[in-house]
């Protein structure tokens, strides 16, 4: 099976807060919203969740108008209404509630010509958590130079 080809991801959140869970959704969208999706005109750094009267809605999402529109066209940044299960929507408003918990966009991304978003329960990281993150990130990067320069030197 060929990987899913990501629109756009979220780079902040996996650094800024601990995943717990992860949650597909689908998005309701207009013409123009897709067409500006489609090239690539979108950015969902500052996107998050909100769980209001049983209903699961994006903000902070930014897709840009399309150009070639008519006369109709659609706000950069207005709400968008995200489509889950009604189990799920309990789950996440019972998340939600708790807290220090928040609900950030993790990636978007195509499937069977759809927009689909990944949502991920998240809890805040503090300053020395991020710090600990970028340490271990830095410490595995030195141990695969030193496992690459002793294959390199002893022919493997």
């Amino acid at each position: 099976m060929p990987p899913i080809p990501d629109i756009a991801v979220n780079r902040k959140a996996p650094r800024d807060y601990h995943i717990l869970e992860r949650y597909e959704a689908g998005m309701e969208l207009r013409g123009t919203e897709v067409k500006s999706i489609r090239q690539g005109r979108i950015n969902i750094s500052d996107a998050f969740a909100r769980v209001e009267k049983g209903q699961v809605w994006l903000y902070g999402c930014d897709i840009q108008p399309y150009d070639k529109a008519s006369h109709t066209q659609h706000e950069a940044r207005r709400t968008r209404r995200l489509l889950l299960h009604k189990r799920e929507i309990d789950k996440l408003a019972g998340s939600s509630q708790i807290k220090g918990l928040a609900l950030p966009i993790l990636r978007m991304y195509w499937k069977d010509q759809r927009v689909k978003v990944e949502l991920g329960v998240g809890k805040g990281k503090d300053f020395a958590d991020q710090r600990q993150d970028l340490k271990a990130k830095v410490e595995k990067r030195e141990a695969q130079r030193v496992v690459k320069s002793f294959n390199e030197k002893h022919g493997r």
